[in-house]
């Protein structure tokens, strides 16, 4: 998504189960109900996003792809974290930053990337998730009543044909899920504890920080 938007893409804790494999069904990943939570945004509408945003075909079936850039509506994918964002430094010197999206929930840099402090930090799928965790329930926050309508602002604030495409993209990603049981959203803001990796080659969650973007690249040689 390369608009105001927020958002548009380690595959995921492959964690359904067999019958849900069998069935096309899955259940949401533990990482994603952890992040969800905390922020008081469904499990369900931020994998959703995150399946519509960076989706590619895995041994278990489709999944959330955290090495993913979008540059001017075209979705690039990559190995490794450290390849992607080799790859986006190039994109940067010649795209303006507003028609670029990275990450597993595709978040876009020139509307939204005050909420990393680095591009190498906009890769990190937890932190990543956590900004796209925090518009969605922002979206929420602006016009309450329907998780569907927050995930069209989520990708498109003005509304329109764009949001609506969009909501029907998602309601059809819902439509494959199994809800998670249901349980209280944490009472304060300190961070969760980190969830089960999001893949083999995934870093350590880093903790998200909102002191600015600041291009110091990258913060660790390692993917």
């Amino acid at each position: 998504m390369a608009t105001r938007s927020v958002l548009t893409g380690a595959a995921l804790l492959l964690l359904a189960s067999a019958n849900c494999w069998s069935s096309g069904m899955q259940t949401v990943p533990d990482g994603y109900t952890k992040v969800a939570r905390q922020h008081g945004v469904p499990p369900e509408a931020l994998y959703s996003v995150a399946l519509q945003e960076s989706s590619r075909t895995l041994p278990r079936g489709v999944r959330p792809w955290p090495w993913t850039l979008n540059v001017a509506g075209k979705g690039y994918r990559y190995k490794t974290r450290l390849e992607a964002w080799q790859a986006l430094q190039v994109f940067m010197k010649t795209h303006s930053l507003k028609r670029i999206d990275v990450g597993i929930a595709q978040v876009n840099l020139g509307w939204n990337g005050d909420h990393f402090t680095s591009t190498w930090e906009a890769l990190d799928p937890y932190t990543n998730l956590n900004a796209a965790a925090v518009i969605l329930r922002e979206c929420w926050d602006r016009k309450p009543g329907s998780w569907l309508d927050a995930a069209g602002c989520y990708h498109h604030p003005a509304g329109g044909q764009a949001a609506a495409r969009y909501r029907s993209f998602i309601r059809t990603k819902l439509a494959t899920l199994q809800s998670p049981p249901s349980q209280p959203a944490p009472v304060d803001n300190s961070p969760a504890a980190a969830p089960v990796q999001l893949a083999d080659n995934t870093p350590v969650p880093a903790a998200t920080s909102n002191t600015g973007f600041v291009w110091i690249e990258p913060r660790s040689p390692r993917p």
